[in-house]
């Protein structure tokens, strides 16, 4: 018999961790394949780690609610086979040719011609290489440092010295993400106060105690985990962001007109509902062909133009928070293709049923605040990125009316677009012509767009 590793699969670039909310299955539990073994939740979208294997569960190693890495081991699955034979060597086939050589070599032959070799006995000595090419890359620290941690040390001026000092609470004393960041927090509640220009400079807030007075009438509730990331996301991007906002009014009469008349064929040609939304993203997508570093994002002092317009969409959910769904390639859709996408990334956003794909990789976003009956508002940026824009409620409004024979008074329809900005790398000029091209082409709606 073998065993198989279950394991925090990666998912995205940009989340390194997740929190184990349900176990699914119990120990003992026969498994097949795909089937759901754990739910988890990371801070774009809650999923579930299936099996890649069928076979018996004999072992959980973490617990409900704890976070854990990506690549961390959150079971064991008993399996036919040597299984976990082949996923050791693969796992060392991974290391550079340097690093390779570190490998025992009797051990590295016998892993690889003997499939009954003991299961512990490969585990250690991957940890053992991996200890070893730690040493290696922390350039004389004894301990293992993650990625994660090593770029949070780098970006807070921690040498090395200091990081050996920090006692860590993961996995056999190792420094997490927590470790780091709590170990910089206790720095700046002690920092003295000729460090704050220090500190401002490096996004570091220093904390501030205050005092909520409250009566015994008032209710105390507990903040949900999506609103705790939530408030975390928007805080980052505010300490991250130079925000600078743009508003227009846009004279939308035409595209009113165009989508009465279109949407009830639309709908039996195509069986899909025809909203504003896409019509709204046609918009938005040729403004970003035309002012491409607003499809960017900002890496230490150099902007990444991204080529692919990937376009979030914030949705409202049931209980009242927000996830943003992404719409990749979006500027190779027509407009059918992105009512579809719409309309499917909207309703399984709201019955939870994302992949966590479809949540990762933005690179513009925009929010249809007029859902709410909102006319304007101040979005926060979406980071890594560097623009948001917020669409404000159609409403019909008395306006001047130019013509050949003078000026009158009629009933329009007309919103407002608010348009936030990083002021870092987006002037004033550029941020207001980009959101003007928007309107430009709203206004501008061709009546004759085939669909």
């Amino acid at each position: 018999m073998g065993q198989y590793l279950l394991k925090l699969p990666k998912m995205g670039e940009s989340v390194t961790e997740a929190t184990v909310t349900k176990w699914l299955m119990e120990i003992g539990d026969n498994i097949v394949l795909d089937d759901a073994i754990v739910e988890i939740a990371t801070d774009k979208v809650d999923t579930d780690v299936t099996s890649e294997v069928e076979g018996i569960l004999i072992e959980k190693r973490v617990q409900e609610n704890e976070v854990i890495s990506v690549g961390a081991v959150m079971a064991i699955i008993e399996i036919e086979g040597d299984t976990i034979t082949q996923e050791a060597k693969k796992i060392i086939e991974e290391f550079p040719p340097a690093i390779k050589e570190l490998i025992d070599e009797p051990l590295k032959e016998k892993e690889i011609s003997n499939p009954e070799v003991a299961h512990i006995e490969i585990i250690d000595e991957i940890k053992r290489v991996q200890d070893t090419t730690a040493k290696i890359i922390n350039k004389g620290s004894v301990k293992f440092y993650s990625p994660l941690v090593r770029n949070i040390a780098q970006e807070e001026g921690i040498l090395i010295t200091e990081l050996d000092s920090i006692i860590g609470t993961g996995l056999e004393g190792r420094v997490t993400k927590s470790d780091i960041i709590a170990h910089i927090k206790n720095k700046l509640q002690s920092a003295p106060d000729s460090l704050t220009n220090h500190l401002a400079k490096n996004n570091i807030p220093r904390p501030i105690k205050t005092e909520v007075n409250f009566k015994g009438n008032d209710q105390i509730v507990e903040m949900s985990r999506m609103e705790k990331m939530i408030s975390d996301h928007m805080k980052t991007s505010i300490q991250t962001s130079a925000h600078v906002q743009s508003f227009i009014e846009v004279d939308v009469t035409n595209l009113w007109n165009w989508r009465e008349e279109a949407k009830n064929s639309f709908y039996k040609r195509e069986n899909e509902k025809l909203t504003f939304t896409p019509l709204f993203m046609t918009a938005i997508i040729k403004a970003l062909r035309d002012f491409p570093k607003l499809n960017s994002s900002i890496q230490g002092d150099k902007i990444i133009i991204k080529q692919a317009i990937n376009l979030g969409m914030a949705t409202a959910l049931p209980d009242g928070n927000l996830i943003v769904p992404v719409i990749r390639n979006a500027d190779h859709y027509n407009l059918i293709g992105l009512a579809k996408a719409v309309n499917d990334l909207a309703s399984r956003a709201r019955n939870n049923s994302l992949k966590p794909d479809e949540v990762q990789e933005g690179t513009y976003t925009f929010t249809n605040i007029g859902n709410f009956g909102s006319i304007m508002g101040t979005p926060i940026i979406n980071q890594p990125q560097v623009g948001i824009l917020a669409i404000g409620a159609i409403r019909k409004m008395p306006a001047v009316i130019e013509t050949e024979e003078g000026d009158f008074i009629g009933i329009r329809n007309k919103l407002i677009l608010s348009h936030s900005f990083d002021h870092r790398i987006i002037n004033g000029a550029t941020g207001a012509m980009f959101v003007k091209r928007v309107g430009e082409y709203l206004e501008n709606w061709d009546e004759t767009l085939p669909y």
